[in-house]
């Protein structure tokens, strides 16, 4: 029997963490809409199959927002096989609400004019039909975001380095750090194939400069301290919430030793089962002068 389109709600009083819940599930591979208005998600989900799980973000704001309209919509959802619908309720105390919103300074959906904690005390009974129905219940008050990612992505069986992807970048030092970057290593102490006239128009990709640049008597343990440090790091980036690492190889030119090892880094961590891209700025720039299509590695 084929599953029905995946579908999971996610609501809950303003300030409980919904858009955090909503991108930790982006995170996992769902396409997510936010405050898409109740009466369109029918006409969205008669269309063609989606390729990927929604997620659909729904609070108070939303423009034809009740609580009847939700509570309908849920129990269409779930009567249809068509459908594998779940609601996902994110709460939090009110105390935590009314500090949230304090920090913040934001007006309360519920009370532009008045004190948020009166918008806070009206959307908390108006949602109470809502919780009720919940399938998923989490409870913020002492979340952090990046704790409440890790309760998400608990839920959804994953851990936050299994979520995590890695680029690996090579850029000229000429033009600058490559923008982006969380780590960068400086590959200008290796010996330069630039000064080898038969390596010259390679570049890193190439087994000849790729070769070269790996018989410097530097090179080896060199790779194996960066290496090291990025594999020793990945598992704790990954729990710590972020779902994306970029790394950065520099050299003079950045046409070979730049290359050449994030070509080497990039091959290991994949086959060491991370999720890893590569760009070569400066190749790809010189392709796009020349009219070419630029290479990407993933």
């Amino acid at each position: 029997m084929t599953e029905g389109q995946k579908v999971v709600l996610v609501t809950g009083p303003s300030g409980a963490g919904r858009t955090t819940a909503i991108r930790a599930l982006e995170d996992t591979g769902f396409e997510v809409i936010d405050n898409l208005p109740l009466s369109l998600v029918d006409r969205l989900l008669d269309g063609a199959p989606l390729e990927h799980p929604l997620a659909l973000g729904v609070d108070v704001r939303n423009r034809d927002f009740s609580v009847a309209a939700l509570l309908e919509l849920i129990d269409h959802l779930s009567e249809s096989a068509r459908y594998d619908v779940e609601v996902l309720y994110l709460d939090s105390s009110r105390d935590v609400l009314i500090r949230r919103y304090s920090e913040t300074r934001r007006r309360h959906p519920l009370a532009p004019a008045e004190a948020p904690g009166d918008g806070i005390e009206r959307e908390v009974e108006l949602l109470l039909p809502v919780r009720a129905r919940a399938d998923v219940l989490i409870d913020t008050s002492d979340l952090s975001p990046h704790e409440l990612k890790d309760e998400i992505f608990r839920w959804m069986g994953r851990t936050g380095s299994e979520m995590l992807a890695v680029s690996v970048h090579s850029f000229s030092y000429k033009r600058g750090l490559a923008r982006g970057l969380d780590m960068v290593f400086d590959a200008r102490f290796l010996r330069n194939p630039h000064w080898e006239m038969s390596l010259r128009a390679l570049d890193g990709r190439s087994p000849e400069v790729a070769d070269y640049v790996a018989a410097d008597p530097r090179f080896d343990e060199y790779f194996e301290r960066v290496s090291g440090l990025v594999e020793f790091l990945l598992p704790a980036v990954g729990d710590e919430g972020k779902s994306h690492l970029s790394i950065g190889f520099g050299c003079t030119g950045g046409q070979h030793r730049s290359v050449a090892l994030a070509e080497k880094l990039a091959n290991a961590l994949a086959q060491a089962g991370w999720q890893v891209s590569i760009r070569h700025r400066e190749l790809e720039r010189r392709a796009a002068q020349a009219g070419l299509t630029p290479k990407h590695s993933g």
